[in-house]
């Protein structure tokens, strides 16, 4: 016979899965018991309005023969979240946003037996997502090289369903038949986190590098210290590029480039117009324009400069702009022709590089850059909207939600 202990809390739960809706400010009860069995209810933070999550409870659904019921452990807050918290671009409230998330396997289907390299899966391996190819006829599972995934579906930014465990801003996400997953097992925590930002960047590195121009003795600028502009300067030392000048308007971002492997720094603020910001650029290069560039910014003014600093010959790869920033100002005859710039724009990433980002933060460990110094901030579950905030006042670098 169950004692008055469990007979309070088996209340406690029906009260709560009739009404639906927890504070997202009240504490979210720990997402497993104590001999590790499975809830009957998730918790998930539902984006309902602009501005404001609530902490929803929903049935812990079925989890079918080719799916897969994981305990969120973390998940890194995006540029594409605030945006979402913010606008709506997607028109997607109510949703269940968070899409660099990891997580624990605790039940799967009978037919899940790989991740989507062919490496085994089985309950109690780490986990993170990719992107979910269901409807895609061009992709299978094990084809990592096929296309760029901008376009797929990506659990953080599906529609509700009846199914609601959408997004790993929760603490139970199920990953379904048809999506993309990988076994992590052998990275910590903070890590996993990094690894959908790390693979943007990883992707334009290759992007950079199908241009002939980016080489290990190049001369290299990356333009932007936020957390892409930042992981960039990480891939190129871990390449072993020794030559990485940081350009950004703050300090602090400056001196953490350093850490990651940035040789020289330049803050913009302490140079009046571009000619001597370039004269700057110039002078950390040795007396020489760049070999090659790469644009982290999603400022259209940060575009129209950054040709300033390539050499005759070099390379650009633009990755800053996810999202319409508006309109940039070049001159074409004396910023790409003349000069003969190669310039490459760099989108979202491939299987494959999803991939070379395990190999990567591996790496990046070994030669001690403190990759994991990024995550700045954490936040528990219902302090998301705390942690949101956070992210939209650019006082931190990345924000990550971590459950308890």
């Amino acid at each position: 016979m169950a004692d008055t202990a469990q007979i309070e809390e088996i209340v406690k739960q029906v009260l709560a899965s009739m009404s639906g809706t927890v504070s997202a400010n009240h504490p979210v009860a720990s997402a497993g018991t104590a001999n590790g069995s499975i809830p009957k209810t998730a918790h998930v933070a539902m984006l309902t309005s602009l501005e404001h999550f609530d902490i929803k409870e929903f049935p812990m659904p079925e989890v079918g023969d080719d799916d897969i019921l994981v305990k969120v452990e973390g998940c890194g807050v995006c540029g594409t979240d605030a945006h979402e918290f913010k606008r709506d671009p997607f028109s997607l409230i109510p949703v269940a946003l968070g899409h660099e998330g990891t997580g624990e396997i605790v039940k799967m289907g009978k037919n899940v037996k790989k991740d989507s390299a062919g490496k085994d899966l089985k309950v109690g391996d780490k986990v993170v997502t990719c992107m979910i190819f269901k409807d895609n006829p061009d992709i299978t599972m094990f084809d990592l090289n096929k296309q760029n995934v901008g376009g797929a579906d990506v659990y953080g930014l599906l529609p509700d369903d009846d199914i609601h465990l959408n997004g790993w801003f929760s603490d139970y996400i199920l990953v379904r038949g048809g999506s993309t997953v990988f076994n992590v097992s052998d990275l910590d925590l903070y890590s996993r986190v990094l690894i959908e930002p790390c693979a943007v960047l990883v992707h334009a590195v290759e992007r950079a590098k199908s241009t002939g121009i980016l080489r290990f003795n190049s001369r290299v600028v990356v333009q932007g210290c936020g957390p892409i502009g930042l992981i960039c300067i990480a891939i190129l030392r871990t390449m072993g590029i020794n030559k990485i000048v940081a350009v950004d308007g703050e300090q602090k971002r400056l001196d953490f480039a350093k850490e990651l492997g940035a040789s020289d720094a330049v803050n913009f603020k302490a140079h009046k117009g571009i000619e001597a910001l370039t004269a700057a650029v110039q002078e950390k290069c040795d007396g020489h324009l760049a070999d090659f560039a790469f644009q982290c910014t999603g400022s259209p003014a940060g575009h129209s400069n950054i040709y300033k600093f390539i050499r005759n010959g070099g390379g650009l790869c633009e990755l800053g702009f996810f999202i319409n920033g508006g309109d940039a100002t070049i001159n074409p005859h004396f910023d790409i022709c003349s000069k003969e710039i190669t310039t490459v724009g760099s989108w979202v990433y491939t299987l494959r590089d999803y991939a070379t980002t395990f190999d990567f933060l591996k790496s990046a460990k070994k030669i001690g850059l403190p990759i994991e110094k990024l995550i700045t901030h954490t936040y528990p579950l219902e302090e998301i909207n705390e942690a949101l905030k956070t992210n939209l006042a650019m006082t931190g670098l990345k924000i990550a939600i971590i459950n308890k």
